[in-house]
């Protein structure tokens, strides 16, 4: 508690403290959105259904204190109703649980019947300065390259299935980057969570060929070290995206493999905007999967990535009118016997205001048993 006050006079102060030249804040933008997801998860239609209601609003709040100089404060309330609410403390930990260094995520409300919960997944003062940049707080730190499995994404891991959190969570940490030339960059960074692991890696970008391509190492978590590359550019009409990572924990270096990710994929833009996309992912020791939830969630890191040594995924969105997206996406899991189906419609109803119809289709087996599960959502999203 007390680290969590202190980091929050510190961002409070640099909101409010003036500039070296004493000017006032210049400009102050604020957007977000509001959405009602009705969700309900089933294993069989003959099944019992659990219902969840979720009310989310999100707000992001950016302060322009000069030319050189921002301030950044995002956050989302949400309220959560239904039969999952019911589960009690287990389900309001998990809400709740901050990975942060710093805890700033409140159940503000917790009932029988109801949640409520604050949390902070941005909080960041960032200085400019010709071709020096700096970050200090909560922020997204995505040296990703490819679309649905990063294991270049060492800072901020998170979940393909959670597409209604297009934000993805942010990490407490210092950012340094540097740019030489307008097509290159230098980054490094330093990340601390909330079991007090440390993560700090180096980055460089560049440009060659046509392609964007960049280096990394480091050590990830207190607990291994990372070397890895990545690239993204274009074979004629498609772009072609990949990343690799080896994970090495520094107790076993050098008497061990490791762990070795490697994932490419191709996607296409058509001239009516629909949109393809393939990706294959391979894992030397991949995780060994025991429950539905670890696979669901967006807790793992980027060692963790793979269930299975390969692993495939594709969609197709076809943009059946301006106004209406029809979506097929799956993936395939070999070694565990399993694959996911995701189907959805996407709706604009009108400037800001869309509808979406998701469902997600879950069969594999974890650990000896075989799992289904169904998940399907209703969304209205309003965004301002």
């Amino acid at each position: 508690m007390a680290r969590k006050l202190i980091f929050l006079i510190l961002i409070f102060c640099l909101f409010v403290v003036k500039s070296p030249a004493q000017e006032k804040m210049k400009h102050v933008t604020l957007n977000g959105y509001v959405t009602s997801m009705q969700t309900v998860i089933f294993d069989s239609l003959s099944g019992p259904f659990l219902n969840e209601n979720l009310i989310h609003n999100r707000l992001n709040f950016r302060g322009y204190i000069n030319n050189n100089l921002t301030v950044a404060a995002e956050f989302r309330n949400r309220l959560f109703t239904g039969d999952l609410v019911r589960l009690g403390n287990s389900y309001s930990e998990i809400i709740g649980n901050d990975q942060g260094f710093v805890d700033m995520s409140w159940n503000v409300l917790a009932r029988q019947s109801f949640l409520v919960n604050t949390t902070f997944d941005r909080l960041w003062f960032d200085m400019h300065f010709s071709k020096v940049q700096v970050t200090l707080g909560r922020q997204r730190i995505n040296w990703g390259q490819t679309l649905v499995w990063n294991p270049n994404d060492i800072f901020n891991a998170y979940s393909f299935f959670d597409f209604d959190y297009i934000e993805r969570p942010g990490s407490d940490a210092v950012r340094l980057q540097i740019f030489p030339s307008p097509s290159s960059a230098a980054e490094l960074a330093v990340k601390a969570d909330s079991e007090n692991d440390i993560t700090a890696a180096g980055l460089f970008r560049f440009n060659k060929w046509g392609y964007d391509i960049q280096f990394l190492a480091g050590y990830v978590n207190s607990e291994d070290i990372v070397i890895g590359t990545g690239w993204s550019g274009s074979i004629g009409s498609f772009s072609f995206r990949g990343e690799g990572s080896w994970f090495q924990p520094w107790e076993e270096f050098p008497n061990s493999l490791g762990t070795i990710l490697i994932t490419s994929g191709a996607d296409r833009v058509f001239k009516d905007n629909s949109i393809a996309q393939l990706q294959i992912m391979y894992c030397n020791a991949p995780l060994e999967l025991n429950n539905f939830e670890t696979f669901y969630s967006g807790t793992l890191s980027a060692k963790d990535l793979a269930f299975s040594r390969f692993s495939a995924f594709g969609s197709f969105t076809w943009a059946a009118t301006p106004l209406l997206n029809l979506t097929i996406s799956g993936m395939w899991f070999p070694d565990i016997d399993g694959y996911f189906a995701g189907p959805s419609i996407d709706y604009s109803l009108a400037e800001n205001l869309g509808f979406s119809l998701v469902w997600q289709h879950f069969n594999t087996l974890t650990g000896t048993e075989r799992t289904r599960i169904n998940l399907g959502f209703l969304r209205l999203k309003y965004s301002f």
